[in-house]
């Protein structure tokens, strides 16, 4: 029920996200405005995070949930008023992400911290991937929905489908129960607020395996979102402003995305969850050069769907070996701890990607540029071919990240202990 709720919700945030970029683009046509909308959600959760691990841990999980559906709800309200009476700038969107990115981080936590009190760890890995059937099943369906339906009703119709989803996510949420956690520390004294806020941390740096494991995966992901901020800048750059095109490559990452979650699903994912995740790494690190080198849809949607075919193999098995050596009661303030590093690098890839494909990539490789005897041959000449030698860049470095992790000894730690 939680799983179909936020497949809906999903969907109507997607559609919404789309049209909004293209608005953006057609206003501005730089990649820094739609970078800066990213890195507006990103940066108020390294706040949140600080108090979300000990919010999440004591408090009703199906509440704060909900708590998150409805401040969306009311962000995308807002939108649309905005928009109504003609006042929709650029900047509102930034405050708006960032307010529904705070509460999206609490109820992001509060979900995935749910899946060990209602699932069997067995199926920790089956239940992940589900989760991310949600993203990429969206992907499928928005962008292409979006796109009929933009020419017809418009900004305003959409944001107002978003909202309709939103309540239906809430509905189901009120008709389940998840279990309360047990908590066996009750006869110890309570931890003062510094204490709490550093057992996430704690716990992490004092087991070498969990330590190789989020540094890992930091690098992974600062490099992942680098070259996802530029993403849709260096499509619309090199299709002239091709909604069409980036609606296509949406919806093979979708397809790629369900495929590969359907898989996870039903086979389970492999015995060593590292294996899982570094391999996952590295096949989206070569699928993303490929598609970084390429000009053309025909090498694009190939090479976006098989980049989304490695993710709910990497994000699956990552979150199964927080769950496998996290206990349910610290999970909130472990998996929290772990996210604000993951925001923290991910909010100034965000923060340096427009700036450095607007201001060095870019210019290096148009007319006369300092790059082009280099590299012109391998990324070609005009717009987008800076911003596209800056993808490929952050796509090696995707694949250099999970050969690296597959030699480190900690790493065995956490193998041994699955």
């Amino acid at each position: 029920m939680i799983w179909l709720g936020q497949l809906v919700s999903t969907m109507g945030s997607y559609m919404t996200e789309f049209a909004l970029t293209l608005w953006a683009w057609e206003l501005t046509g730089q990649a820094t405005p739609l970078a800066l909308v990213g890195f507006s959600a990103q940066l108020p959760k390294l706040v949140v995070n600080l108090f979300a691990g000990i919010i999440v841990d004591r408090l009703n999980r199906k509440f704060l949930m909900i708590l998150g559906d409805t401040v969306a709800a009311l962000a995308t309200g807002a939108i649309a008023f905005l928009f109504l009476t003609h006042h929709l700038q650029l900047w509102h969107l930034y405050v708006t992400s960032a307010v529904t990115g705070s509460f999206a981080q609490i109820q992001q936590l509060a979900y995935s911290t749910s899946i060990s009190l209602i699932v069997p760890e067995q199926h920790y890995t089956r239940a992940n991937s589900m989760g991310s059937m949600v993203h990429y099943g969206s992907a499928i369906a928005a962008p292409a929905l979006a796109g009929i339906l933009y020419p017809t009703i418009g900004l305003l119709g959409l944001l107002l489908i978003d909202g309709v989803t939103f309540a239906v996510a809430i509905a189901t949420l009120l008709s389940i129960q998840i279990p309360r956690i047990q908590n066996n520390n009750s006869n110890q004294p309570p931890a003062s607020i510094k204490q709490q806020l550093g057992l996430g941390f704690h716990v992490i740096w004092s087991n070498p395996g969990l330590r190789a494991l989020l540094v890992t995966t930091a690098l992974f992901w600062f490099a992942h979102d680098l070259g996802g901020a530029v993403y849709d800048p260096m499509i619309l750059a090199r299709t002239n402003g091709n909604a069409t095109i980036l609606g296509g490559t949406a919806s093979a990452a979708g397809i790629g995305g369900v495929v590969g979650a359907l898989i996870i699903s039903t086979w389970g994912g492999p015995k060593r969850h590292t294996h899982g995740m570094l391999l996952g790494f590295i096949g989206a690190g070569v699928s993303k050069t490929v598609f970084g080198l390429g000009r053309s849809p025909q090498v694009w949607l190939p090479a976006q769907f098989c980049s989304s075919l490695n993710f709910p193999l990497l994000g699956s098995s990552e979150t199964a070996i927080w769950m496998t050596n996290v206990p349910p009661a610290l999970q909130g303030r472990v998996f929290a701890a772990n996210a604000l590093v993951i925001q923290g690098v991910s909010a100034i890839a965000l923060l340096i990607a427009g700036p450095l494909s607007d201001r060095i990539f870019e210019p290096a490789l148009q007319q006369y540029g300092s790059l082009i005897p280099l590299l012109s041959f391998i990324t070609g000449t005009g717009a987008g071919a800076g911003t596209a030698l800056l993808y490929i860049m952050t796509s090696i470095a995707l694949i250099l990240v999970g050969l690296g992790g597959l030699l480190l000894a900690p790493m065995q730690q956490l193998w041994s202990q699955r």
